[in-house]
Protein backbone atom coordinates (compact mmCIF):
# COMPACT_ATOMS: atom_id res chain seq x y z
CA UNK A 1 0.00 0.00 0.00
CA UNK A 2 2.94 2.16 0.77
CA UNK A 3 3.78 2.27 -3.16
CA UNK A 4 0.00 2.90 -3.98
CA UNK A 5 0.31 5.82 -1.98
CA UNK A 6 3.93 7.24 -3.04
CA UNK A 7 2.37 6.89 -6.71
CA UNK A 8 -0.52 8.77 -5.57
CA UNK A 9 1.48 11.74 -4.25
CA UNK A 10 3.44 11.44 -7.36
CA UNK A 11 0.60 11.81 -9.33
CA UNK A 12 -0.86 14.69 -7.56
CA UNK A 13 2.05 16.78 -7.17
CA UNK A 14 2.50 16.25 -10.96
CA UNK A 15 -0.82 17.40 -11.90
CA UNK A 16 -0.07 20.48 -9.95
CA UNK A 17 3.06 21.17 -11.98
CA UNK A 18 0.84 20.59 -14.98
CA UNK A 19 -1.66 22.51 -14.01
CA UNK A 20 1.11 25.48 -13.49
CA UNK A 21 2.76 24.67 -16.56
CA UNK A 22 -0.51 25.69 -18.22
CA UNK A 23 -1.15 28.51 -16.35
CA UNK A 24 2.54 29.87 -17.22
CA UNK A 25 1.87 29.06 -20.77
CA UNK A 26 -1.51 31.03 -20.84
CA UNK A 27 0.44 33.89 -19.16
CA UNK A 28 3.29 33.90 -22.06
CA UNK A 29 0.71 33.62 -24.88
CA UNK A 30 -1.22 36.72 -23.51
CA UNK A 31 2.45 38.43 -22.97
CA UNK A 32 2.96 38.08 -26.72
CA UNK A 33 -0.35 38.67 -27.57
CA UNK A 34 -0.20 42.42 -25.97
CA UNK A 35 3.84 42.58 -27.24
CA UNK A 36 1.94 42.00 -30.57
CA UNK A 37 -0.95 44.20 -30.53
CA UNK A 38 1.31 46.95 -29.47
CA UNK A 39 3.42 46.51 -32.30
CA UNK A 40 0.76 46.54 -34.42
CA UNK A 41 -0.60 49.92 -32.95
CA UNK A 42 3.60 51.23 -33.72
CA UNK A 43 3.05 50.47 -37.07
CA UNK A 44 0.13 51.67 -37.64
CA UNK A 45 0.69 54.90 -35.85
CA UNK A 46 3.77 55.11 -38.09
CA UNK A 47 1.53 54.79 -41.28
CA UNK A 48 -1.03 57.19 -40.36
CA UNK A 49 1.51 59.77 -39.86
CA UNK A 50 3.36 59.04 -43.06
CA UNK A 51 -0.28 59.31 -44.83
CA UNK A 52 -0.95 62.28 -43.25
CA UNK A 53 2.61 63.82 -44.38
CA UNK A 54 2.19 62.21 -47.93
CA UNK A 55 -1.13 64.00 -48.77
CA UNK A 56 0.25 67.47 -49.27
CA UNK A 57 2.96 66.78 -52.47
CA UNK A 58 2.70 70.26 -53.46
CA UNK A 59 3.01 72.22 -49.91
CA UNK A 60 6.04 74.07 -48.92
CA UNK A 61 7.32 72.70 -45.44
CA UNK A 62 10.11 74.49 -43.58
CA UNK A 63 13.04 72.19 -43.19
CA UNK A 64 12.35 72.56 -39.45
CA UNK A 65 9.34 70.91 -39.43
CA UNK A 66 10.66 68.46 -42.03
CA UNK A 67 13.84 67.41 -40.21
CA UNK A 68 11.70 66.79 -36.82
CA UNK A 69 8.96 65.08 -38.97
CA UNK A 70 11.84 62.52 -39.81
CA UNK A 71 13.21 62.36 -36.39
CA UNK A 72 10.08 61.40 -34.71
CA UNK A 73 9.78 58.88 -37.70
CA UNK A 74 13.01 57.45 -36.94
CA UNK A 75 11.92 57.31 -32.97
CA UNK A 76 8.73 55.27 -34.05
CA UNK A 77 10.92 52.95 -36.35
CA UNK A 78 13.20 52.29 -33.71
CA UNK A 79 10.36 52.16 -31.16
CA UNK A 80 8.82 49.75 -33.30
CA UNK A 81 12.37 47.60 -33.90
CA UNK A 82 12.48 47.41 -29.97
CA UNK A 83 8.59 45.99 -29.82
CA UNK A 84 9.63 43.58 -32.88
CA UNK A 85 12.31 41.95 -30.04
CA UNK A 86 10.13 41.89 -27.17
CA UNK A 87 7.63 40.24 -29.27
CA UNK A 88 10.59 37.73 -30.78
CA UNK A 89 11.20 37.00 -26.68
CA UNK A 90 7.71 36.21 -26.23
CA UNK A 91 7.02 33.94 -28.82
CA UNK A 92 10.56 32.28 -27.41
CA UNK A 93 8.74 32.35 -23.86
CA UNK A 94 5.92 30.50 -25.27
CA UNK A 95 7.88 27.74 -26.67
CA UNK A 96 9.51 27.25 -23.87
CA UNK A 97 6.50 27.03 -21.80
CA UNK A 98 4.76 24.90 -24.58
CA UNK A 99 7.76 22.61 -23.96
CA UNK A 100 7.75 22.51 -20.58
CA UNK A 101 3.86 21.55 -20.36
CA UNK A 102 4.67 18.81 -22.96
CA UNK A 103 7.23 17.44 -20.69
CA UNK A 104 4.78 17.29 -17.64
CA UNK A 105 2.08 16.01 -19.91
CA UNK A 106 4.17 13.16 -20.68
CA UNK A 107 5.74 12.94 -16.86
CA UNK A 108 2.23 12.85 -15.79
CA UNK A 109 0.92 10.22 -18.55
CA UNK A 110 3.87 7.80 -17.47
CA UNK A 111 2.53 8.01 -13.68
CA UNK A 112 -0.93 7.39 -14.57
CA UNK A 113 0.09 4.22 -16.76
CA UNK A 114 2.07 2.87 -13.89
CA UNK A 115 -0.56 3.38 -11.43
CA UNK A 116 -3.00 1.37 -14.11
CA UNK A 117 -0.36 -1.42 -14.31
CA UNK A 118 0.11 -1.91 -10.48
CA UNK A 119 -3.72 -1.51 -10.19
CA UNK A 120 -4.31 -4.16 -12.61
CA UNK A 121 -0.98 -6.20 -11.12
CA UNK A 122 -2.99 -5.67 -7.32
CA UNK A 123 -6.53 -6.75 -9.10
CA UNK A 124 -4.51 -10.05 -10.69
CA UNK A 125 -3.16 -11.06 -7.04
CA UNK A 126 -6.15 -10.30 -6.04
CA UNK A 127 -7.77 -12.65 -7.97
CA UNK A 128 -5.52 -15.78 -8.00
CA UNK A 129 -5.40 -14.99 -3.93
CA UNK A 130 -9.29 -15.67 -3.90
CA UNK A 131 -9.32 -18.63 -6.63
CA UNK A 132 -6.42 -20.44 -4.60
CA UNK A 133 -9.03 -19.99 -1.93
CA UNK A 134 -11.62 -21.35 -3.44
CA UNK A 135 -9.64 -24.55 -4.67
CA UNK A 136 -8.67 -25.32 -1.57
CA UNK A 137 -12.29 -25.23 0.15
CA UNK A 138 -13.20 -27.46 -3.22
CA UNK A 139 -10.30 -29.94 -1.77
CA UNK A 140 -11.33 -29.85 1.66
CA UNK A 141 -14.79 -30.94 0.74
CA UNK A 142 -13.39 -33.41 -1.70
CA UNK A 143 -11.17 -34.77 1.47
CA UNK A 144 -14.29 -34.41 3.43
CA UNK A 145 -16.58 -36.49 0.86
CA UNK A 146 -13.84 -38.69 0.33
CA UNK A 147 -13.23 -39.53 3.80
CA UNK A 148 -16.84 -39.83 4.87
CA UNK A 149 -17.70 -42.47 2.28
Amino acid sequence: MSTSNALSVAVEMVVRQRDEARRILQDARSARQAAQDQLEQLEGYARETQNRWGMRPNATVMPEVMHHHYHFMNRLDHAAGLQTTVVGENANRVGMAEQALLATELRLASLQKLVEKRHREALQAQARREQKQTDERAAMQLRKAFNGS
